[in-house]
C-alpha cells in the first residue's frame, strides 16, 4: 500500500496551534509544493498556517495535543489526487 500526503491541492486553509508540547520539544512540520517541501518548526502554544495550495505532515519529538481548523470552499473536487510520499522533495 502506498504512502500519501495530503491531497493536493487541497484548496483550503489550515490552522494548527499546538499545546501541552515538553518545554524542550519541537514539530518538525513539513509544507510547501510536494516537488520543493520546505519545513518550520513549531513549539509548545505555536500556531502554524498551511494554505490551501500546501501540502502539510508534521512529527514531533514528544507527544502533544494540536486544536485544528480548516476553512475554504465547502464543495467537492474531482481533480485532487494524492501525492506520493516518494514523489516528496
Amino acid at each position: 500500500m502506498e504512502q500519501y500526503a495530503k491531497s493536493y491541492p487541497c484548496r483550503k486553509t489550515e490552522v494548527f496551534l499546538n499545546f501541552e508540547l515538553k518545554e524542550e520539544g519541537v514539530i518538525f512540520n513539513i509544507i510547501g509544493e510536494p516537488s520543493e517541501t520546505r519545513h518550520i518548526v513549531t513549539r509548545n502554544e505555536e500556531a502554524l498556517i498551511v494554505p490551501g495550495w500546501s501540502v502539510h505532515c508534521g512529527a514531533g519529538t514528544s507527544s502533544y495535543t494540536l486544536i485544528w481548523g480548516m476553512a475554504g470552499e465547502n464543495q467537492t473536487f474531482t481533480d485532487m489526487d494524492g501525492v506520493p510520499l516518494k514523489d516528496l522533495r
